[in-house]
């Protein structure tokens, strides 16, 4: 099964993505240079990724004492991904990018996620140079982003600390200047690091020449006390090597040592490490510290990092989708094939009958289903959010200044309904295969396990419910979420003209005036406290509310296409969404709306 005409049904006959190549940024590009696109990342997923994701899964990272070792495959899927100029894809043509649509980029990707999210993309090292592109200087730009654009370097995010996890407040890493002579670094102003960072994906390997290191710290005052909260957080660029103004290697090691692997639950291929900062192991010009060039203001490296931070929590959807995706596929041709079973006639079962394939039964009918739903319904959010980024950055300022606002209001969404969702695709995919699907003879458990991770990744669900709650509905006096609605109430308008669809536009009018009115109901004290004890629960309705949104827009392009399989299951499974999921959010809005108590104000004894 492909995923192929998936991709394509959302990106040109629900998106429209051909119509981007009228605007001028895209004007050399059209369907056949997009399918190019796709037929190149569909190739290289297929054969440098998808046949070595159990081999990454068993074959985990490891330290030599010099060196992290990473298998052979991974070096050949970074120089595979590199060639291909995805890691440049949407840069302008004058740094060797190929201008192209972020709605084209992220469908590309997907490829890559699907076959093996565990040997990873280029996501973080894409983030990094595209933060530098809008923040860093013209010489940060040349020798940092640019090489991190051809794949000769690659980059990290380094945020949380080991005693501080999410606390970015608590971010104790210091940044002392590194002298007089070094205020005027070409490469911006020197300071010197001391501190330990967690939790760093790709942190130390030998995949390409270099790693640029974008670190949180804070420069301390002039009594030498760092500055509470998330004020005096700043940005640097550290490298791992040393490098001149022209990004040639010096032969220095920076003041950077890889402190353990971290040995996860999934996403085994990649490395994940616990770094030192400064701690002497490699001196520069003799002094310990890790040598930093500042990005952008002193105290003001929060607001450059969440540039990084929201394309990963997109990114993060995504890779949570298509793990969904490929467990679901997986679990799809297993049940094809699996007999097992008799079917239930009027007399109950006939043992001399043949055992039937496990996907005649209705019980599994209704776990693949749930699985189509979830990951496909999460794909087109993905792509309606890509969409937005196309808009933002090149439709007229109105209608970019609208998708931005749309964008803040549904990343929240585009991250943790995923990773949510399709995490419990993940699940059923293992159901379907019985006690098979715990065995490493299938791939579907090294899924679910390699999912997992992504409900804490870039932010854990507690975390984007009060984003959701305590800040992205209320922004602007709440024009982002009335700019939602007035796009869901467009779609309502369009499928209550259509028979077929009416009882479901009516019952999507229902659950935005649900939503509408719990968002209310939550503030009506004005105290943050009692509004955001049950931010999650707000946010596992608005994001269903927003998933049946989706699908009833997918369903208005599918019910005026020709008849086909793939039309009538992308109907059921719009059905099914509104049937089986849309009737939940009733439950998570009423803790909501009565500003329940239960879980914040008991005591800790009584647990």
């Amino acid at each position: 099964m492909s995923l192929r005409p998936t991709v394509d049904f959302l990106l040109y006959d629900w998106l429209n993505a051909s119509s981007l190549s009228e605007r001028e940024r895209f004007a050399d590009h059209s369907r056949e240079t997009f399918d190019a696109v796709l037929d190149t990342c569909e190739r290289i997923a297929r054969e440098k990724y998808a046949p070595f994701n159990r081999l990454v899964d068993t074959q985990e990272p490891h330290f030599d004492g010099e060196r992290v070792i990473l298998p052979q495959c991974t070096h050949d899927a970074q120089k595979a991904y590199a060639a291909s100029g995805m890691l440049s894809a949407a840069q302008d043509y004058e740094v060797g990018g190929m201008q192209l649509p972020y709605t084209v980029e992220a469908s590309a990707n997907a490829f890559f996620a699907m076959a093996s999210v565990s040997i990873g993309s280029g996501m973080l090292t894409t983030g990094n140079a595209n933060l530098l592109m809008v923040h860093g200087t013209d010489a940060q730009k040349k020798v940092f982003a640019l090489n991190e654009f051809s794949g000769r370097f690659s980059g990290t995010m380094c945020l949380s600390e080991p005693q501080a996890g999410s606390s970015l407040s608590d971010v104790v890493t210091r940044a002392i200047p590194d002298g007089a002579d070094f205020a005027n670094d070409p490469l911006g102003p020197r300071y010197r690091l001391k501190g330990n960072k967690m939790w760093i994906s790709a942190g130390e390997h030998e995949l390409t020449e270099n790693i640029i290191h974008l670190v949180l710290a804070k420069i301390p005052d002039e009594n030498g006390k760092l500055v509470p909260g998330t004020r005096g957080i700043s940005l640097f660029i550290v490298p791992k090597k040393m490098v001149d103004t022209d990004g040639q290697l010096t032969g220095v090691r920076n003041d950077v040592a890889l402190a353990g692997l971290n040995h996860k639950c999934g996403w085994r291929g990649t490395t994940n490490t616990l770094l030192n900062f400064g701690e002497g192991k490699y001196p520069v010009s003799g002094e310990a510290g890790a040598v930093g060039y500042l990005v952008g203001e002193a105290g003001k490296g929060l607001h450059c990092m969440f540039h990084m931070m929201n394309e990963a929590r997109i990114g993060v959807g995504l890779a949570a989708t298509m793990l969904g995706m490929a467990g679901y596929h997986a679990s799809l041709d297993y049940a094809r094939n699996r007999p097992q079973g008799r079917p239930m006639g009027p007399a109950g079962k006939d043992p001399a009958q043949p055992p039937v394939r496990i996907i005649e039964h209705a019980d599994v009918k209704r776990m693949l289903l749930a699985q189509k739903s979830y990951c496909e319904g999460a794909l087109a959010l993905e792509l309606y959010c890509a969409r937005l980024v196309d808009e933002q950055h090149t439709a007229m300022p109105e209608v970019a200044d609208d998708a931005r606002l749309l964008l803040e209001v549904l990343t929240p969404i585009a991250k943790s309904w995923p990773s949510e969702w399709c995490l419990e695709a993940n699940s059923l995919a293992i159901q379907v295969h019985g006690g098979y699907g715990y065995t490493r003879d299938f791939p579907v458990e090294q899924y679910w396990r390699d999912n997992r991770l992504n409900m804490i990744h870039e932010g854990t669900h507690g975390i984007q419910g009060m984003d959701l709650l305590g800040r992205k509905v209320l922004m602007e006096n709440g024009k982002g979420l009335q700019l939602l609605a007035g796009r869901i109430n467009s779609t309502i308008e369009r499928a209550i003209q259509v028979p077929e669809l009416a009882a479901h536009a009516n019952a999507l009018g229902q659950a935005l005036a649900q939503v509408g009115a719990a968002t209310k109901a939550a503030w009506a004290t004005g105290n943050p406290t009692d509004a955001l004890a049950n931010a999650v629960p707000y946010m596992q309705a608005f994001g269903h509310m927003v998933l049946a949104w989706i699908w009833l827009d997918v369903a208005l392009a599918a019910h005026t296409a020709a008849e086909s399989a793939a039309r009538t299951g992308r109907l059921a499974a719009m059905r099914f969404f509104f049937h089986y999921e849309l009737p939940k959010i009733g439950a998570w809005l009423q803790v909501v709306s009565s500003r329940d108590q239960t879980c914040a104000a008991l005591s800790e004894e009584a647990f």
